[in-house]
């Protein structure tokens, strides 16, 4: 669970809904149409936008937001130390018995490959592309929720004129002027809140998750190929450091 996540979230409607209740009363922010309006509008504009697997697939993906595990860079440089050191002692034969003890579908898939004795450049090859149709599914998710946060906007602005027609149209019964208004005011402030508050802090957070797990699968890869070619494993971790802030290396042979 990725607290800064929840608590972002969770602290932010928290200050909306505490600052509705001092002015008033949270039964005022409630309008059936204005919701239909605009998460019903959002939601179709999304399907026309996007293939319907795509939309589907985006409450997958959206889980990252709240749940990843996401190898660190110094685990990762711990490990292919320890592979390299194993290789080299006792042949690559050996990372046989460690292939069963990761949890990391991407690190084991590379580890086998080594195994079975695929020329490195080879491996590089599979892992890269695999590692470009993830890019690739990280940043359709992303997408698709920031076009969602802009049709959030438009859907309450088509909301706003709604409330407002209905309203001139009806200035002769001052009983139906009061409901209309609320929503032409309602389904802005819905989609504003969806827009600001959910969607678009989403999608940052996705592209910031596939950041991090793309720089890990590029260190794992690296780390990889190394130990197929047999290197040291001191110049294995050198490599591997080149991916981390100076700030954040720990090196093993000092």
């Amino acid at each position: 669970m990725d607290i800064a996540t929840l608590v972002g979230i969770v602290s932010a409607f928290a200050l909306v809904i505490i600052s509705i209740m001092m002015g008033g009363g949270l039964g005022l922010f409630v309008n059936i149409p204005s919701l239909m309006i605009v998460v019903g509008g959002t939601l179709g504009a999304t399907m026309v936008n996007y293939p319907l697997a795509d939309v589907l697939g985006v409450f997958k993906v959206v889980k990252n937001v709240f749940f990843t595990k996401v190898w660190s860079t110094q685990e990762v440089v711990d490990r292919f130390v320890d592979f390299a050191n194993k290789s080299r002692r006792e042949g690559i034969l050996a990372l046989e018995s460690e292939v069963a003890n990761l949890d990391d579908d991407f690190m084991v898939k590379g580890l086998q490959l080594t195994i079975d004795g695929m020329e490195p450049e080879s491996i590089r090859e599979i892992l890269e592309t695999e590692i470009e149709y993830l890019e690739e599914r990280h940043k359709s998710g992303a997408e698709i929720l920031t076009t969602m946060a802009t049709f959030f906007p438009a859907m309450g602005m088509i909301g706003t004129l709604i409330g407002l027609v209905q309203m001139l149209a009806t200035m002769d019964d001052p009983s139906t002027i009061g409901p209309s208004m609320a929503v032409a005011l309602l389904t802005t402030f819905y989609g504003a809140v969806a827009a600001n508050l959910v969607c678009l802090p989403m999608a940052g957070k996705l592209k910031k998750r596939s950041q991090e797990e793309t720089l890990v699968k590029e260190m794992i890869i690296s780390g990889i190929v190394s130990v197929a070619n047999g290197e040291n494993p001191r110049v294995i971790e050198q490599k591997l450091h080149s991916f981390v802030p100076p700030t954040a290396r720990e090196s093993r042979f000092d």
